[in-house]
C-alpha cells in the first residue's frame, strides 16, 4: 500500500509513460442570442417612442434632438434611423401609437353602447380626462399649440389625427342623444367644441401654467362633475318645452 501511494505521487514521465499532450482548446462555441435578445429587439420601437414622448413634453418639438431620444432609449442614433427617418416621423409615430388608439377605443364604445346617452357622455368626458388630459399625453397638445407657428405641419398632423376624430366621436354621442330625445342640439359641431373646450384648457394649464402658478383650486373630479352637469342642463331634453335637465354621475 505504501508503494502504491508513492508511485501515485510520481509524475507520469518518471513512471515511464509519456505525458499525453492536452488537446488544444478549440474555439469556444458562440452563444446564441436567445429570447432575451429578441425581446429587446422587438421592444426597441416602443422604447424609442417612450423616450420621444418624454422629451417632446419636456423640451418641445424644436428642443428635442434625435440623438437625445436615442440616448434616453439606450440605443445609438444610427439605430433610431433604422425606424424613423426624421423628427416629424417620430412625432407622428408617438401620436399614432399613443393617442389615436384611445380615440379608436372611444369610437368603438360609442357605437356599441346601449343605455342612457347622458351617462355615455359623462363617461366619455371622464375617460378623456383620465386617459389623456391628466396624463403626459396632453403635453403633446400643449407642444402643438405653442409651436404651431414655427411647425405648422405638426399642427396639421395633430388636428387631422387627434382633434377632428375626437370631435367626431363627441358629435356622434350628441347625435345619438338627439335621436333618443335626451338632448337638444341644433349644431353638433359647435356643441362638440364647447363641451370639450373647458377640459382642453384644464389639460393645457396642467402642462404649462401649473408648473409656475400651481394647480387650479378645483380638483379634476369636481371640475368634471360640475362641467357634465352644466352640459346636460344646457342640452338636456327636447327643444320644445324642456322639463328638466338630464343628469348623470361621473
Amino acid at each position: 500500500m505504501y508503494e502504491s501511494r508513492m508511485s501515485s505521487s510520481v509524475p507520469s514521465t518518471e513512471r515511464g509513460g509519456a505525458r499525453s499532450e492536452a488537446a488544444p482548446a478549440g474555439p469556444r462555441p458562440r452563444r446564441g442570442r436567445g429570447p432575451r435578445w429578441e425581446r429587446r429587439k422587438d421592444s426597441r420601437p416602443s422604447e424609442l417612442l417612450d423616450a420621444a414622448l418624454e422629451l417632446f413634453v419636456e423640451r418641445g418639438f424644436a428642443g428635442t434632438r434625435l440623438e437625445d431620444v436615442a440616448a434616453r432609449a439606450g440605443v445609438s442614433k444610427g439605430t433610431l434611423y433604422l425606424y424613423y427617418d426624421n423628427k416629424e416621423e417620430l412625432l407622428k409615430a408617438v401620436v399614432r401609437t399613443s393617442i389615436v388608439p384611445l380615440i379608436d377605443e372611444n369610437r368603438a364604445t360609442v357605437q356599441t353602447y346601449q343605455g342612457p346617452i347622458a351617462l355615455l357622455l359623462a363617461q366619455f368626458l371622464d375617460n378623456w380626462w383620465h386617459r389623456f388630459g391628466a396624463t403626459r399625453l396632453a403635453g403633446i397638445m400643449k407642444l402643438v399649440i405653442s409651436e404651431s407657428g414655427n411647425f405648422p405641419e405638426v399642427a396639421v398632423l395633430f388636428n387631422d389625427e387627434v382633434v377632428t376624430p375626437n370631435m367626431a366621436v363627441v358629435a356622434t354621442i350628441l347625435e345619438r342623444g338627439v335621436a333618443a330625445g335626451e338632448f337638444h342640439c341644433e349644431d353638433l359641431s359647435a356643441c362638440s367644441h364647447w363641451i370639450m373646450a373647458p377640459l382642453v384648457l384644464k389639460a393645457i394649464w396642467a402642462n404649462s401654467m401649473e408648473h409656475c402658478c400651481g394647480a387650479m383650486a378645483t380638483q379634476p373630479a369636481v371640475f368634471i362633475r360640475h362641467h357634465v352637469d352644466l352640459v346636460l342642463r344646457a342640452i338636456g331634453g327636447p327643444a320644445n318645452g324642456r322639463t328638466g335637465s338630464a343628469s348623470a354621475p361621473v
